[in-house]
């Protein structure tokens, strides 16, 4: 068995992830590493993203048990394996919030979730009310790709009180598709201040793959 009990080591061998060459904003791939062409043309407002899994099966699946189907159990093992590819830390850690009307249907946020086990094995400050939703958006994955970034301009409100300013701000998430969600945030917290920021998810999705 894994050190966690959820599977065995000839499953998690085969785990989808993300070792490839890419580029080191987006973390979608590259030939060599280098910052792809759409980071060059369409600069981000993150400076760099970690990623542990591809989105694709088994993972995808681990992810919707956790978000759809309350699979709590697996909070520790996702967060852990993120855990492992962070390595330049930052000031504060913040979750990618939900508006609170789909907080109450869900009854959690994963990211929250995620956010807190992150923050506590790499001993790092969990702002937990840093960061609101202010816009109760239509789900990501239920929109087509070219309108996630208008569906989340000005989504979110960073805290006035938050000790966010002139501080590096790591963003955690379970999945980036486009990276409208967590770039809108990004930008939220650069008007706020923050010197730097990074996004922190279990899964990247790559261009052969359109879930959420």
């Amino acid at each position: 068995m894994s050190r966690d009990g959820l599977c065995c080591a000839a499953c998690d061998a085969e785990l989808p992830r993300l070792t490839m060459a890419h580029c080191p904003i987006c973390a979608l791939p590259t030939q060599a590493g280098e910052v792809c062409g759409r980071c060059l043309q369409h600069p981000q407002p993150f400076e760099r993203t970690v990623a542990a899994f591809s989105y694709s099966f088994p993972v995808n699946q681990l992810i919707k048990a956790l978000k759809f189907h309350e699979r709590l159990i697996l909070v520790n093992f996702l967060a852990d394996e993120l855990a492992q590819h962070i390595t330049v830390r930052p000031d504060s850690v913040v979750a990618l919030p939900l508006h609170p009307s789909r907080l109450r249907e869900r009854g959690f946020n994963q990211s929250q979730l995620l956010a807190a086990r992150i923050a506590g094995q790499l001993h790092l400050p969990l702002l937990t009310s840093a960061c609101q939703r202010v816009r109760d958006t239509p789900s990501q994955s239920s929109l087509p790709w070219k309108e996630r970034d208008k569906n989340m301009r000005q989504a979110f409100a960073v805290t006035p009180a938050a000790p966010v300013r002139g501080r590096h701000i790591a963003i955690v998430d379970d999945v980036m598709t486009t990276g409208a969600s967590i770039g809108e945030l990004a930008r939220a917290l650069k008007q706020a201040g923050a010197s730097e920021v990074s996004a922190w998810v279990v899964a990247r999705t790559l261009p052969h793959h359109e879930g959420n």
